[in-house]
């Protein structure tokens, strides 16, 4: 199962009922964060979730509605004695980023990885997900994002029994450890059945529609989608400006066969999503408006991909 949860919607400048943008998942013990806009550590406590697993932020860009809150929460989470490692992971120029952002949070009890994205795109495997980041049209360079977790096939005790494969292996086998015993090598295909269905999310934000999100977005679970503006009029801002229209994001959705799309980063002009959502669900019906603390429970099924 993974968690997901949209701390801040807000695109531009937060608003008294709405935070910037923020995104966060848990699986399996860690936590990971896509982009930290001013008030995602309110956000965070607001859920009640914990900043103690998060052991991974991701940026999309380095705009200040997106990175805005990332010195405070370095400092809370220094001040709460943490020592594991945190990986931080964005476009070009991540380290001398943060490291003026620091200025204000000098000395941190825990080391920081830097991972910068080469490329158009570019994939980390962590924390038992894959993680692919990918490139989207913004007026900045600028990235996307799709978490996908696999699923191994049921485990087979008749096939397991068979083979005669000792009975200490078989739960080592089942969870992908390859055993060598006495000369014979024993390995999880023999034991398993064809691959199942995993978890699929993707996120972004601030760009136009692109062929990278509808090749990356394919088949999601769930596809949280910038939609900066819905009023039509507005259209020829959003070009120029490099952001999406409601329409864009409910188009894309549709073309990448996603389960369900979630808007996001709402222009501070936009104060009621909602109005523009009919037209939205003519052409992608489950689309909804996203809001800050907006949650899913995102879980696997029992089918073969």
């Amino acid at each position: 199962m993974l968690d997901v949860c949209l701390l801040g919607c807000g695109g531009m400048m937060p608003l008294p009922y709405r935070y910037l943008t923020a995104l966060m998942t848990r699986y399996n013990g860690s936590s990971l964060l896509i982009d930290c806009g001013e008030g995602t550590q309110i956000a965070i406590k607001e859920k009640g979730w914990s900043f103690k697993p998060i052991d991974v932020i991701c940026f999309t860009h380095y705009h200040g509605d997106h990175i805005s809150g990332l010195p405070g929460l370095l400092l809370t989470m220094g001040n709460a004695d943490r020592t594991e490692p945190l990986t931080l992971i964005g476009p070009k120029g991540l380290e001398r980023v943060v490291g003026c952002l620091r200025v204000i949070a000098p000395e941190l009890p825990f080391p920081i990885i830097y991972k910068e994205i080469q490329g158009a795109e570019q994939t980390f495997e962590m924390n038992g997900y894959r993680l692919r980041a990918f490139r989207v049209n913004h007026n900045v360079l600028c990235y996307g994002y799709t978490m996908e977790i696999d699923r191994a096939g049921k485990f087979d005790a008749a096939r397991a029994k068979a083979q005669d494969i000792p009975l200490p292996y078989w739960s080592r086998l089942q969870n992908g450890e390859t055993i060598e015993d006495s000369g014979r090598i024993y390995t999880p295909d023999m034991v398993l059945g064809p691959a199942r269905k995993g978890i699929k999310l993707t996120y972004t934000t601030d760009t136009r529609p692109t062929a990278s999100i509808l090749e990356n977005a394919e088949g999601s679970d769930l596809f949280i989608c910038e939609g900066m503006y819905g009023e039509k009029e507005k259209a020829a801002k959003a070009s120029e400006h490099k952001h999406m229209m409601f329409y864009e994001a409910a188009a894309l959705a549709r073309d990448a066969h996603v389960r369900e799309m979630w808007l996001t980063h709402y222009s501070p002009s936009l104060t009621r999503p909602e109005p523009y959502m009919d037209e939205v669900r003519e052409i992608f019906p489950a689309a909804k408006a996203g809001r800050d603390g907006m949650s899913a429970e995102l879980m696997f099924e029992d089918k073969e991909a």
